[in-house]
C-alpha cells in the first residue's frame, strides 16, 4: 500500500515533540505539506530543524500559538494556509487525586484537551467540506475508556474527544471528510522519556526496558506487553489521513497494545 498525501496541507497541534512530532514526521514523508505547532517559536524552529534535517525534500510550515485559549487558536488560524488534514494532537496531563483537583486545574484541561479541537474543528471543518475531501483526526488515549483513578481529570477530556470525533463524523456525513479518534497506550514518547528520567540514572536501564516494565505493572492487559514506540501510533494517523481510509469515520481507532480488555 502506497500512502500518497501529495498536495495535501496539514495542520498537526502540538508538533514539536512526541507524537505529535512522529506524526508530523510521517505526514511529510507520505507527501504532505505539514504545519509544525508548539506554544513558542524557538520550539517551533527547533522541531522544523529537526524534520528538515531527516526530510530535506519535505515542505514545512511552521506555527507558535498556545492553543489553550481562544485567543491561541484565533493566533494559529490567522497563520493557516488552507487545510485538508487537521490532527488535534495538543494535550496536556499529569496525575492528581479528584479530590485536590480544584476548578482552575479541570478548566485548564478542558480548554486545551477538548476546546482547541472543538476551535480548529469548528473553523476548518467548512473549507474541507465545501471542497469534498478532508481528514480531521482527535488524539484521545486509552485513557479515554480506562479511566486512570489518579487522572480523572485527564481522562474525562479524552473521553470527550471520543464524543466529540463521532458526532462531527455524523454532523459531515456524506461530504467525502472523514473525522475520527486514535487511542495510544502508554508510548516512548518524549513525555514517557522526561517522566523515567531519574529511574533511568539510577538504574542504567532502556528506555525501552522501563517501558515494557511499566507497562507490566500498571497496565497488565496489554496484550504487547510493551510501550508502544511513537512510530507506531504516527503510521495510524498517517494512514487515516489517507484517500485508502475512504471507508473509516466516526471510528474510535487503538493503538493501545490491547490495554483495554474486550473486543470491540
Amino acid at each position: 500500500m502506497q500512502l500518497d498525501l501529495t498536495g495535501k496541507t496539514a495542520l498537526v497541534t502540538a508538533s514539536t515533540a512526541g507524537i505529535g512530532h512522529g506524526i508530523a514526521h510521517g505526514l511529510a514523508a507520505a507527501g504532505a505539506r505539514v504545519v509544525v505547532n508548539g506554544r513558542s517559536q524557538a520550539s517551533v524552529d527547533a522541531a522544523l530543524a529537526t524534520l528538515r534535517q531527516a526530510l530535506p525534500n519535505a515542505t514545512l510550515l511552521g506555527a507558535a500559538a498556545d492553543l489553550s485559549d481562544a485567543a491561541g487558536v484565533d493566533t494559529l488560524l490567522a497563520a493557516l494556509p488552507a487545510i485538508d488534514i487537521l490532527v488535534n494532537n495538543a494535550g496536556i496531563f499529569g496525575p492528581q487525586d479528584f479530590f485536590e483537583t480544584d476548578d482552575g486545574t479541570w478548566d485548564h484541561y478542558w480548554q486545551t484537551n477538548v476546546m482547541s479541537g472543538v476551535r480548529l474543528s469548528r473553523a476548518l471543518l467548512p473549507g474541507m467540506v465545501e471542497r469534498g475531501w478532508g481528514r480531521v483526526l482527535f488524539l484521545s488515549s486509552e485513557s479515554a475508556r480506562n479511566i486512570p483513578a489518579d487522572m480523572i481529570h485527564y481522562g474525562v477530556t479524552k473521553t470527550a474527544l471520543l464524543g466529540l470525533s463521532r458526532g462531527l463524523a455524523k454532523r459531515v456525513a456524506g461530504s467525502g471528510v472523514t473525522v475520527n479518534a486514535v487511542l495510544p497506550g502508554p508510548t516512548l514518547s518524549d513525555g514517557f522519556a522526561a517522566m523515567m528520567e531519574d529511574e533511568r540514572a539510577r538504574t542504567g536501564k532502556s528506555l525501552e526496558v522501563l517501558g515494557r516494565e511499566f507497562v507490566m505493572a500498571n497496565r497488565p492487559t496489554s496484550v504487547i506487553q510493551r510501550a508502544a514506540t511513537v512510530e507506531e501510533v504516527a503510521n495510524m494517523v498517517v494512514y487515516l489521513a489517507s484517500p485508502q481510509a475512504s471507508a473509516t469515520s466516526g471510528a474510535a481507532l487503538r493503538v493501545d497494545g490491547g490495554v483495554v480488555d474486550d473486543i470491540v
